[in-house]
């Protein structure tokens, strides 16, 4: 490859993008290595404000893994209970941050009001299910024990659809811009709103779903198998394994549900839609 065009780097472009839009390619430029730089652009920079993402979605699996494997920690407190969905929260809101839909400004308050409802839910939830399935009288021990490891599943699930809503509701109000297909924006539509909120909710509850159930029914088989009976310790690196891997497989799939980009079909709007 020539000096003259270097390997692709964020902020430090191969060649005019000028030319790139009138298709005219400099020599020496090929079509896999378009599509690596379009896949490292598509990565870490925000499609909306063209700025580098803080916190992009790669680092969701390496940092969310440990907050995963501490929520589904068998015998927990009350106390470690909140810690660990308080935590995971937390985490959440800075990831839903950072990969925000910023095509209408959004005030810092809106965010803070998403975070504390995302949190009370979860806390609310996973507290709650663990009080009442203590109090079941109908479960033996070992049942209960069973149930309380899916109980962060419905707590994350919720969690997380009432910090969509409460973050980004004012959309339904305002829309969102719609771009034609040669990425221009033609105006603001609700009906586009109501679809890319639903289309993130469906994912968003998606998501948790092989992350908190899968591993909690490999561990419960595991457990019984007699290397974990004679070698108790290899339970929580074993646990770390199980979900890092369920962690890195779901991740993916849930985001690849729906396309970045989504369509709408303007005549179809009921008349709501702006420039």
């Amino acid at each position: 490859m020539s000096d003259a065009y270097p390997p692709f780097k964020l902020g430090k472009p191969r060649y005019d993008q000028n030319d790139f839009a009138k298709n005219r390619l400099p020599p020496n430029v090929t079509n896999k290595e378009l599509w690596e730089a379009q896949k490292i652009k598509q990565a870490i920079i925000h499609p909306d404000t063209g700025e580098k993402v803080f916190m992009p979605l790669e680092w969701f699996v390496p940092f969310g893994s440990p907050m995963v494997v501490g929520l589904l920690l068998p015998n927990q407190t009350i106390a470690s209970t909140i810690f660990w969905q308080w935590i995971n929260q937390s985490h959440n809101a800075c990831v839903n941050y950072a990969n925000r839909n910023a095509t209408s400004p959004t005030p810092i308050s809106r965010f803070l009001l998403g975070y504390a409802g995302a949190v009370t839910t979860a806390v609310s939830i996973a507290v709650g299910l663990n009080v009442l399935i203590q109090k079941a009288n109908k479960f033996n021990l070992a049942t209960k024990l069973l149930i309380q490891r899916f109980v962060p599943f419905p707590a994350v699930a919720c969690a997380s659809t009432c910090n969509l809503l409460l973050m980004r509701n004012s959309e339904l109000s305002t829309g969102i811009e719609v771009q034609d297909h040669n990425g221009n924006v033609i105006g603001k539509s609700k009906i586009a709103a109501e679809k890319a909120l639903m289309e993130t909710a469906v994912t968003r509850m998606f998501l948790p779903a092989p992350i908190l159930v899968i591993p909690p029914v490999i561990m419960s088989v595991l457990e019984k198998t007699v290397l974990f009976k004679k070698y108790p310790r290899i339970n929580l690196p074993i646990h770390a394994a199980v979900v890092t891997i369920c962690f890195g497989l779901a991740l993916p799939v849930a985001i690849a549900i729906f396309p970045q980009y989504s369509k709408v079909i303007i005549n179809q709007s009921r008349g709501i839609f702006s420039r």
